[in-house]
């Protein structure tokens, strides 16, 4: 697990782009113009995308058609190198504004308003992670998601 007591750089605009692509070439992959304008798109929706909204988004930047098979890939590519984080119960994504660290997701998504914020929370990851382990199972990708009513809508 990561250090909690670490802070983080929360990146915006051509920072996030770089810093993304950093961990993107960090991780062995090519940070090619395709994965740009994905980035790109998914960087530009204000709540999570799917697949197929970010291939909208990107087939119209382009002017042409752009598959959500394609983007499927990217966007696996992107998780693994913590470019992206999946909600897994909306199969959409997100950009990680802080790829240089690693921490387990923890989602709270509002079933109102669609909004999903990213928590980042070592001792209760930690928790669950121990917790696992107890159970004789190893846990290699918690994904912790509260749904609820956000702030504005609660």
């Amino acid at each position: 697990m990561s250090d909690p007591h670490h802070t983080h750089i929360l990146h915006e605009g051509e920072a996030l782009v770089s810093a993304a692509r950093s961990a993107l070439e960090a991780s062995g992959e090519q940070w090619t113009k395709m994965r740009a304008a994905v980035f790109d798109a998914l960087a530009a929706f204000e709540r999570p995308a799917s697949a197929y909204d970010i291939a909208e988004a990107v087939s119209k930047a382009q002017d042409r058609r752009v598959a959500a098979n394609s983007v499927y890939r990217i966007l696996d590519l992107f998780t693994a190198a913590n470019v992206a984080r999946r909600i897994e119960s909306e199969n959409a994504y997100m950009v990680n504004r802080h790829p240089e660290c690693l921490h387990d997701c923890i989602f709270l998504v509002c079933d109102n308003c669609g909004g999903t914020t990213h928590l980042d929370d070592d001792r209760l990851a930690d928790g669950v992670r121990a917790a696992a382990k107890q159970q004789g199972f190893n846990p290699e990708r918690p994904v912790i998601e509260v749904r609820g009513l956000c702030a504005e809508c609660g």
